[in-house]
């Protein structure tokens, strides 16, 4: 099983749309917190860009998903999926790095592991650390979300339009959405070519890994493409439509940006609207290799591949 973290930073890559959207889900979880809508500095297309975008330095954030269906203590959920996204103000680019959640690396919490347990073990703070030891990376802030929430933003949105060039075709997607029996199984399908999806049919474009050839590795491409596709609905968003989506989530995100960090870097977003302006990375082999370890299949590193990959784009 699987989730999509990353409608979360739908968001952060609407970068290239508008500077509501940019922080969407920071810009909702504030409102959620203390019912204040935050304004943006300036109106895209009717002002020039605040100069304070210029004095923002690069950041990288940190995207979780989690499948939070009733079959999991909600105090202790895998991370599914996991999305570095680093932005640089001053080149106008953004780079998305996918970690497959198989990934067996050491722990910040102790142990080795597959890379999904972090959050499980130790919340955020367990898998940003995670990451940052063995990417040799900072992160700056993350953005968690559940199953529901892709669903309901993607809803919200009137969903999305994607190519599917590398079709889902799964027997076995679990049935564990408002269900009777989470344990369950059922039979879905994306067909190739252009498709409209609704929040559900995303999901499972997203989350599905039965039937892909390239198994996670599959599930992670796609999930960068709706991610993109996401970013191309979000730019329609307003702070009128704020309230409204954010009443949506009930607990399906969480951010550490607070609405300090939101005033300081929204006027980012218009400056970011080259539709070129974004990287994206899977770490397909060579730099992986799919192997046993304790009678469990795990994604092994090639840190001497990895980290200079890594470093190039997250230094």
């Amino acid at each position: 099983m699987s989730t999509f973290t990353l409608f979360a930073v739908a968001a952060l890559m609407a970068s290239m749309s508008g500077a509501l959207a940019f922080f969407l889900p920071a810009v909702m979880t504030a409102f959620a917190s203390t019912g204040q809508a935050v304004t943006p500095p300036f109106v895209p297309g009717l002002s020039s860009p605040s100069p304070v975008a210029a004095q923002v330095g690069p950041f990288t954030v940190l995207l979780l998903g989690s499948d939070d269906d009733q079959k999991f203590d909600p105090a202790h959920v895998l991370t599914q999926s996991m999305i570095l996204v680093r932005v640089v103000p001053a080149t106008q680019q953004v780079t998305m790095l996918s970690i497959p959640r198989d990934l067996w690396v050491p722990l910040s919490t102790g142990g080795t592991a597959k890379i999904d347990g972090a959050y499980s073990y130790g919340g955020p703070a367990a898998a940003i650390a995670t990451v940052e030891r063995n990417f040799n990376v900072h992160v700056d802030e993350y953005v968690w979300v559940g199953l529901k929430g892709l669903i309901r933003l993607i809803d919200a949105l009137g969903g999305v339009d994607v190519v599917a060039s590398n079709p889902v075709t799964d027997d076995y997607y679990p049935r564990d959405i408002d269900s009777n029996n989470p344990y369950g199984y059922m039979r879905v399908a994306v067909l190739p070519g252009p498709q409209h999806l609704d929040g559900t049919n995303a999901l499972q474009y997203v989350r599905s890994r039965h039937g892909d050839l390239e198994g996670d590795f599959g599930r992670s491409q796609r999930q960068q493409q709706v991610l993109l596709a996401i970013r191309e609905r979000a730019k329609h968003i307003t702070v009128a439509d704020v309230p409204a989506l954010a009443a949506t989530f009930n607990g399906e995100l969480k951010t550490s940006m607070g609405i300090a960090r939101i005033q300081q870097l929204l006027p980012l977003a218009a400056a970011l609207t080259s539709p070129d302006a974004v990287r994206q990375i899977v770490l397909l082999a060579p730099y992986t290799t799919i192997t046993d370890v304790d009678n469990q299949s795990v994604v092994l590193p090639h840190w001497n591949l990895i980290l200079p990959l890594v470093h190039q784009y997250f230094p």
